[in-house]
């Protein structure tokens, strides 16, 4: 039997054998088509080289490519588990021609590929064209000898294939395989076509037009072919299998599911044990290719993903986190075709176990609200949509996973009260919002890159250089010119200066154009679609035009601040990954003239000890003074002699590595110090959390860092001079006086507790008043918190009297009023200390019959407070 990986190679090999280029997957987030959430099939990285944006050095490719549905247009979430073929994960095979072979050839590759590679009977195979494709319809007929009845002809765009409303277009074949008559269903086209007798397993494109608009199609000079065969659809057919779950690689991992969880994966639970298996597959490519768990885009649907499987694992009694057990029978699995997934696995560890330790506790709240609203409804009803809001507002629930969790139950969701629910909650976000107008600002940076191309960058090597001026924007236009005191932003074709990106911060400097006759002060340089820099700053001298020649000056001091910052960054993250482990990857960074910031992936905070060993190992490697060496590589060659990438950046065709002696190797687009000596010093002065399992390191370098060791020094003498002691013994002295400070206040609330009671037991502060005793007690200066327990201490010594204390403190009255238990019934302790409040200009109190508390502003009136209490007893 061939094993998916054994399928996944023999058709590569096969297309590598007829001149097609073996091209790796694309990463899960598009690189080239900010309309996609994700890669969802095989043609996504080469969409602009079928619209001629983009060439690449061979004509014919075929790739492995990893795809996920489950978010957007294309969305099978709902689905897996329940069915024998939706996945949320899946591989797409293909094969593709760049203007090269059409029709023919990619009809011919494909049956020989299926008949004689893989060996399928050809009585089992048909094949769908679209009724206006009599060609393909005749290449089928020579090349298969299939007859008339087996090449179906479809006249709705089920067989018509668009890449949008616009651009490249045609006519498509679909190949189907007959699972034989104990499968109900019939061959497309029929009435009983939805059964799952006849499977689509490859789809061939034929790229033949182009929609210039809605009534207009034209040929394309060159057509092209796209193809796309699930591997999983097609392993399950060589494998003799009608539902994709119990091909080998599924099969592997469901088995490691039962086997961590101690289930049985035919049994009750058999579709949680489908669900953990497809979903352990997207989280995992996912959290490789840098997408982490959030609250919005892309990283919500990968919230989404988690948590359905994490439900599953708890509807099969998994009482800890199951899905992290479960990454190494994934990375035996696939890690050789993905390598990726080895290189990603201590982070989708980390990432696995605290979103389900997390998710657990959520769980349970919700599920308790969800038990109770389901008690309300008839068998088979609809759960509200505001309750379904609450379950994805309060505690994190999706719409999916409550439908999920309703369903095997047989209860529906209002999903048009949720959706209503949704927009309610959207309009109040949307009250204080503004827009910025960046959309048409966006536009022209679009519109003026087709204009003047990409600008080239020489700042590796230099920070001056002269180019000319091909671009001027003010106000979010284009100009002619600029005049002094506008500002600016101006496009050279070509400039030392480093646009902002990767973290970097853009350079600062000056542009002199016109022989000297106009000066622009640079502030800030940005990148835009990434190759054209934008300078931005002020005419501070005569004026600027597009076309003058201009002479580029970076602020050397600046640069040479971010650069030290930078190449820091670089060392921290090799000295984080050493000390902290290698799930410690960079999720962001901001790197100015000033500090630095580094945000990495961890699950918790780090200590004061794992900090200090950090610091300590980066402040070694500059000491080392190693030189920092870059060079030029092809990203699977940088990577292979181990350069950190970072998941989901994208990288060209050449990269950047950056070298640090044998310490640090990262793929980086920045400027650096040419030796580590020239970072100086690294002093790490915060640590900080950011998000779920994201930390935030805050540090300074150079004279940076050296002003700051100064200050704390300066703080540090000023602490020693009051104190009296040497630095060394700061700790122990200002520990004993704390000591010290704590005793002295417990011996002065002692002190004013004698003093409280000080009348107690027939002296002269108690009164008899209408039968009763009463002891009032003005006290000065003793906190609110001390006078209950001063209040029960008198009712301990005098059995039976009505109390009032009344404290002035920073002019301020506090009063509290005891009643002992034989007097209850004749007085109220609430009364009473409602009459002392209003005395000393409060509004009220409140309390227990026998206890109750209140204040006022009025500390000057505490006598009166006294007073008035007494008059209310007699």
């Amino acid at each position: 039997m061939k094993t998916t990986n054994d399928i996944r190679t023999t058709f590569l090999d096969y297309f590598a054998r007829n001149g097609h280029e073996v091209i790796d997957s694309s990463p899960l987030v598009p690189r080239n088509d900010p309309t996609l959430m994700f890669t969802n099939a095989g043609m996504v990285q080469f969409k602009n080289v079928f619209t001629g944006q983009e060439h690449r050095p061979y004509s014919r490719a075929t790739t492995s490519q990893k795809c996920v549905r489950a978010g957007g247009k294309h969305n099978d979430l709902d689905n897996v588990g329940y069915t024998a073929r939706h996945h949320t994960f899946f591989e797409m095979l293909g094969n593709f021609s760049f203007g090269d072979y059409f029709k023919d050839d990619a009809i011919a590759f494909a049956w020989n590929l299926i008949t004689k590679e893989f060996g399928l009977p050809k009585d089992k195979l048909l094949v769908t064209v679209h009724s206006s494709d009599e060609d393909a319809a005749g290449i089928w007929k020579k090349v298969a000898g299939l007859s008339d009845d087996r090449i179906i002809r479809i006249p709705t765009s089920d067989n018509f294939w668009m890449m949008g409303e616009t651009g490249p277009c045609g006519p498509c074949s679909e190949i189907f395989f007959d699972h034989g008559d104990k499968v109900w269903g019939g061959p497309p086209g029929s009435a009983e076509q939805d059964g799952d007798r006849f499977i689509e397993i490859w789809n061939l494109v034929f790229m033949q037009y182009e929609q210039v608009d809605a009534n207009t199609r034209i040929s394309l000079p060159k057509p092209s072919i796209d193809t796309g065969m699930g591997l999983e659809r097609l392993a399950a057919v060589l494998q003799g299998q009608h539902d994709n779950y119990d091909i080998d690689l599924m099969r592997g991992l469901i088995e490691a599911i039962a086997d961590a969880a101690s289930t049985d994966p035919n049994g009750p639970h058999k579709v949680s044990h489908r669900v953990i298996a497809d979903h352990l597959r997207s989280t995992c490519f996912l959290i490789a290719d840098g997408v982490l768990p959030s609250n919005e885009g892309r990283g919500y649907v990968l919230r989404r993903i988690m948590r359905r499987a994490m439900r599953h694992a708890h509807m099969m009694g998994c009482q800890d986190p199951l899905m992290y057990k479960l990454v190494p029978a994934l990375v035996r699995r696939m890690g050789q075709a993905f390598p990726e997934l080895e290189r990603a696995q201590a982070l989708i560890t980390e990432t696995l176990k605290l979103e389900e330790t997390r998710f657990k506790q959520m769980l349970e709240r919700g599920l308790r609200l969800l038990d109770g609203e389901k008690s309300k409804l008839v068998s088979g009803g609809t759960l509200p949509g505001e309750v379904a809001f609450t379950l994805y507002d309060t505690y994190g629930f999706p719409l999916d996973l409550t439908q999920d969790a309703l369903r095997g139950d047989g209860y529906a969701v209002d999903t048009d009260g949720f959706n209503a629910a949704m927009e309610e909650a959207r309009a109040k976000a949307r009250k204080s919002w503004a827009g910025s107008g960046e959309a048409a600002t966006e536009k022209v940076w679009f519109e003026l890159r087709e204009q003047v191309g990409a600008t080239e960058f020489l700042g590796y090597s230099t920070e001056t250089a002269e180019g000319q001026v091909v671009a001027l924007v003010v106000d979010g236009q284009p100009v002619q010119s600029a005049e002094k005191g506008q500002t600016v932003a101006v496009i050279v074709n070509q400039t030392p200066f480093y646009g902002e990106s990767g973290g970097q911060t853009g350079d600062h400097g000056v542009i002199t154009v016109s022989d000297g006759k106009g000066h622009v002060t640079v502030t800030d340089t940005q990148k835009k679609l990434g190759d054209l820099v934008v300078h931005i700053g002020t005419v501070t001298d005569g004026s600027i035009h597009v076309g003058a020649a201009a002479f580029l000056n970076v602020d050397g001091a600046y640069r040479s601040a971010v650069r030290a910052n930078h190449s820091a960054t670089h060392l921290l993250h090799a000295a984080l990954r050493h000390k902290l482990g290698e799930h410690v990857t960079q999720k962001g960074s901001l790197v100015d003239a000033e500090r630095l910031r580094f945000d990495i992936s961890h699950p918790k905070a780090i200590t004061a000890e794992e900090l200090a060993a950090v610091e300590v190992a980066v402040n070694a490697e500059i000491r080392a003074n190693v030189e920092v060496a870059t060079k030029l590589m092809d990203p699977e060659s940088a990577i292979k002699a181990g350069a950190m990438a970072l998941f989901g950046e994208k990288y060209g065709d050449e990269v950047r590595v950056v070298t640090m002696g044998g310490f640090s190797t990262e793929l980086c687009g920045g400027t650096h110090v040419r030796r580590t000596g020239d970072i100086g010093l690294l002093k790490i002065i915060a640590e900080s959390a950011v998000a779920s399992g994201v930390r935030r390191i805050e540090a300074v370098t150079g004279a940076g860092a050296l002003s700051w060791v100064a200050e704390r020094d300066s703080h540090l003498l000023r602490a020693t001079d009051a104190l009296k002691a040497q630095p060394s013994e700061l700790a122990d002295r200002i520990t004993a006086l704390m000591d010290e400070k704590r005793r002295l206040e417990k011996d002065l609330e002692d002190a004013r507790k004698k003093l409280a009671l000080g009348g107690a037991g027939g002296g002269s502060s108690e009164k008899t008043v209408n039968g009763i005793t009463y002891a009032p007690r003005l006290l000065d200066g003793v906190p609110a918190r001390d006078l209950k327990p001063i209040a029960d201490e008198l009712v301990k010594q005098l059995g039976s009297a009505v109390i009032a204390l009344v404290s002035v403190i920073d002019g301020k009255a506090n009063l509290v009023i005891a009643v002992t238990a034989d007097l209850k019934d004749r007085f109220n302790a609430v009364d009473l200390v409602r009459a002392g409040s209003e005395a000393v200009g409060g509004k009220g109190g409140g309390g227990r019959p026998d206890m109750a508390q209140a204040g006022g502003p009025d500390g000057d009136k505490a006598q009166a407070a006294l007073d008035a209490i007494e008059a209310l007893l007699a």
